[in-house]
């Protein structure tokens, strides 16, 4: 006899199969699609309708995927480069630069209007390419994982997939992420270090080699894969429940302006949400990229429990602003480009006989 302890953890775990009572039924056998491919739940939620520019799951479908990631991360997180920059300068120098309007105002009178501009172009190159591989590997890793999955089990553990499906893709767009993300922070916080990405790549590299570039991977994968995890499963979830409990009608009949604005707001919901999980890993990056020589364990052991957590309404406001903008983006680049756009999950037929739910 296990454990009652353990016997409860693993009945709680999210990758077990659910405790559902089951009734054997036969279902007449149906034929696979000309393609020998079986209907995913997404693929199967569009149907075959004629309003779309390619197939789900196509290479040009997620290479307009990509291109809506590169548009979506790229301008948001250039447009907010102020912004960051003040959050980075709390975090790095949090005697100095008090507080967001503090921070701000230092920033106008040693640099000028310009100097809030610092650390654009490793910004928006950095994040674009973040973009292209964190919005189509998502793609592509979600209808990978759903249909090793079956159906069924894609329904029932749609937010494992969803979580599974952002963990994998965030690995990959960290790693295009981190050389100019090491240089953006060094721009900002290190005055007189360098004034832009032609100055600063190359003294960095000369200096420290190719690991200056990439020392803060792990501590990025460490902030950015929790926040895309929680972007993409808690904005999934939040669409299905708006849809479901506020939007007062079906989101076939819905518009799509009206589905925008359901976007929108699923976004920003989702984007408070990844500022506060997230945080603590985004002040040891901005540490550790500052401080050459430093590693991740030596950052966390000078912040401390509080330090880690400076900066953090400055994050909210602009990591917020920015998951809303940067889903607005991203489904407007599908609305335009004509890309299929599933609905809400639904629970499949076979799967509510089965429970005993339908006759």
């Amino acid at each position: 006899m296990y454990p009652t302890t353990l016997t409860q953890l693993s009945r709680a775990n999210p990758f077990n199969a659910p405790l559902f009572s089951l009734q054997e039924i036969e279902e007449p056998k149906q034929s696979l699609p000309a393609n020998g491919q079986s209907r995913n739940l997404a693929a199967a939620a569009i149907a075959d309708s004629a309003d779309v520019s390619c197939e789900f799951g196509s290479t040009k479908y997620y290479a307009l995927c990509g291109f809506g990631g590169i548009l979506s991360c790229g301008l948001t997180h250039t447009a907010v480069v102020p912004l960051d920059l003040v959050k980075c300068r709390i975090q790095v120098d949090p005697d100095k630069y008090k507080s967001i309007g503090k921070g701000f105002s230092l920033t106008l009178k040693e640099d000028g209007a310009r100097g809030l501009a610092k650390g654009w172009a490793p910004t928006f190159i950095g994040y674009s390419m973040q973009g292209l591989c964190k919005f189509g590997f998502y793609e592509m890793f979600k209808i990978f994982y759903s249909d090793m999955l079956g159906q069924e089990n894609t329904y029932l553990w749609r937010t494992s997939l969803y979580l599974a499906s952002s963990a994998s893709a965030e690995f990959f767009a960290d790693i295009a992420l981190a050389p100019m993300e090491a240089c953006k922070v060094r721009i900002q916080t290190c005055p007189g270090y360098a004034n832009n990405l032609r100055q600063c790549a190359p003294k960095m590299f000369a200096e420290e080699g190719v690991w200056a570039f990439y020392k803060g991977v792990v501590p990025l994968w460490m902030r950015q894969i929790p926040y895309t995890m929680m972007k993409f499963a808690c904005f999934e979830r939040t669409v299905e429940l708006l849809y479901k409990h506020v939007v007062p009608k079906p989101r076939a009949d819905c518009t799509k302006g009206e589905q925008l604005i359901v976007t929108f707001t699923a976004g920003y919901i989702a984007g408070v949400f990844c500022a506060i999980v997230s945080h603590p890993a985004d002040s040891v990056v901005s540490v550790l990229n500052k401080e050459s020589g430093s590693t991740a364990v030596q950052v966390l052991k000078k912040l401390g429990p509080k330090g880690v957590w400076k900066g953090l309404v400055a994050r909210i406001i602009m990591i917020g602003t920015l998951t809303a903008l940067q889903w607005f983006i991203y489904d407007s680049v599908k609305v335009y480009f004509r890309l299929p756009r599933p609905p809400p999950p639904e629970m499949p037929e076979s799967l509510k006989k089965k429970l005993g739910l339908t006759e």
